[in-house]
């Protein structure tokens, strides 16, 4: 691994993606900034379908506005305490902020409804409202036991030790978290059964936590305490989204090109970092800076890789992996089919319909080289990573055609544009790339 802490310069004929601040971040953001009694401002923050919705969310507690700025948001709570009269708060598609949503309508006065889309509906709550029954916060299931619609009342939580199922989603333990913060005194403990699955995002949350002056901190592997305080901070910064900017940093590997992404380093708490590491083990060029990463590509070889820890990137290495030498095995990634789609049988049925040979296990992909890629129309299930990773094969092969493309405003609205962008960018620069028409279609590029 080549780490560069100076972070230089890229070469004129690198393509210096523009890729959009984290959508984790800011919704994490979001959610401590209205914790915060004051105005606090979040720069750098993501404007897409799942962060709206969560600010639109919050601003139906009365004590709460949140407004969009051009450099992110602005959150004031004016009230110690927030009434939630009983709102309806459609949180669309959006898994993390509805989770999130749950645990901060316990902590406000009255009840709210958290709801959504029919697939949202229909992914699991029940490790998140267990804890809820043991602590004392009152819930009701609206439809099927364990899922959204919930309607939360207001609770004061009793005990101080929670207790929460961490092998389905760490979206969980982040909500606790946060919930934690909010309680009026006395440390919370807070233990994880089982293996919490991607780890690196309850990290991100303890370390955004910290940030904002609230005592948080691991004593075990599964194992945490939060000391109840205010967040402090006026002024909260986003970087920028690594899973965004996956599919740039695929680009460069699937067309032997190279691109920079400024705004994020090696350092960052981002699990799905850890992508470019994949890449430099596939054979490209990766380069860590402080404040940016660099991939050039080069001819891939296959890899077999646990990708527990950035299971938002696992379709961009997928959709990558036909271009290698030698079978991609990817490991560990069974929480995928619980996401917006079933992740795992999107990614195999689009590879095979591209004419790659793929095997499909309960938690695993086995992807093969060699096939020549046939055009075919992608389907995307409505989800905007299915869409952002297979478009990426529209640079190699012609007849790419991406059904659905608005799906991608779920978490970067400005996707096709930009891709659009790195195409031109390469023509200017007179690199040539695999196709003559590199087009997809339905996103009108």
């Amino acid at each position: 691994m080549t780490i560069d802490h100076r972070s230089p310069a890229p070469s004129q004929n690198c393509f210096v993606a523009r890729v959009p601040g984290s959508k984790s971040y800011t919704n994490r953001a979001l959610v401590l900034a209205a914790q915060r009694v004051g105005t606090t401002e979040i720069v750098g923050g993501l404007h897409c379908d799942d962060t709206e919705r969560l600010a639109h969310a919050l601003s139906a507690f009365d004590g709460l506005d949140v407004v969009n700025t051009e450099a992110g948001f602005r959150v004031t709570r004016t009230a110690d305490r927030l009434s939630a009269h009983g709102a309806e708060l459609d949180m669309g598609a959006a898994g993390t902020p509805a989770r999130f949503m749950l645990s901060f309508a316990a902590a406000a006065e009255g009840s709210a409804v958290v709801t959504g889309t029919p697939r949202l509906c229909a992914r699991p709550m029940g490790d998140l409202l267990d804890t809820f029954a043991t602590i004392g916060v009152r819930y009701e299931c609206l439809g099927k036991p364990g899922c959204l619609p919930v309607r939360v009342h207001g609770s004061r939580p009793t005990g101080d030790e929670w207790t929460v199922g961490g092998e389905t989603s760490s979206q969980f333990t982040s909500s606790l978290l946060l919930y934690a913060a909010q309680r009026d005194s006395g440390e919370v403990r807070i233990r994880i059964t089982g293996n919490l699955v991607s780890r690196p995002y309850v990290e991100m949350t303890v370390a955004m936590m910290k940030q904002c002056g609230i005592n948080v901190a691991w004593r075990a592997r599964d194992c945490l305490t939060v000391t109840p305080s205010r967040p402090s901070a006026e002024r909260i910064q986003v970087e920028v989204d690594a899973s965004g900017m996956s599919y740039f940093l695929a680009a460069a590997a699937a067309t032997r090109t190279a691109v920079t992404v400024p705004g994020i380093g090696g350092g960052s708490a981002q699990g799905d970092v850890g992508l470019a590491r994949a890449f430099e083990r596939m054979g490209c060029r990766v380069e860590l800076g402080a404040s940016s990463i660099t991939v050039t590509g080069a001819p891939l070889t296959g890899i077999d890789i646990d990708m527990e820890t950035m299971p938002d990137v696992v379709l961009t290495l997928a959709a990558v992996a036909p271009l290698a030498d030698g079978a991609t095995r990817i490991r560990n990634i069974h929480n995928l089919r619980l996401k917006e789609c079933d992740r795992i049988h999107a990614a195999a049925t689009e590879l095979e319909r591209l004419g790659v040979s793929v095997e499909e296990g309960r938690d695993f992909l086995v992807i093969q080289p060699g096939a020549r890629l046939r055009p075919a129309r992608i389907h995307t299930y409505d989800d905007h990573r299915v869409a952002m990773a297979f478009a990426v094969l529209g640079l190699c092969h012609e007849g790419v055609e991406i059904e659905e493309p608005d799906c991608v405003a779920k978490s970067f609205p400005g996707y096709w544009d930009e891709l659009a962008r790195l195409v031109r960018h390469h023509r200017d620069a007179g690199i040539a790339l695999s196709t003559s028409k590199p087009l997809w279609r339905g996103a009108g590029l």
